[in-house]
């Protein structure tokens, strides 16, 4: 599986930037979807995580309200909407694929993409 993550961006406090990731190679709709960050110096964290048929979904506290989750099977994607982003959530952004796992876990995710820059300024 190949996941190709894009839409990452220079952006103000306040605005909203909407990220894509890509998949080819697999059974899109077998796996379940997620999306994880990586600030300067901080371990890798959970963001966001949409199970196989989109129909659950489960965000991290520091982005619940703020951020959604989707996906289409039909063209293999998955996209976080974020919306009032706030300099703390500059971050490279990873998604990332799980055949098995329903999970927040890093460890459970199978596949991940290349990552994409999120930059918020103040």
């Amino acid at each position: 599986v190949q996941l190709q993550a894009s839409g990452g961006g220079l952006v103000q406090a306040g605005g909203s930037l909407r990220l894509s990731c890509a998949a080819s190679g697999g059974t899109f709709s077998g796996d379940n979807m997620g999306w994880f960050r990586q600030a300067p110096g901080k371990e890798r964290e959970f963001v966001a995580a949409i199970s196989r048929n989109g129909g659950s979904t489960i965000y991290a506290d520091s982005v619940k309200g703020r951020f959604t989750i989707s996906r289409d099977n039909a063209k293999n994607t998955v996209s976080l909407q974020m919306n009032s982003l706030k300099p703390e959530d500059t971050a490279v952004y990873y998604c990332a694929a799980s055949t098995m796992a329903w999970s927040i876990r890093s460890h459970d995710y199978d596949y991940w993409g290349q990552g994409t820059q999120v930059t918020v300024s103040s």
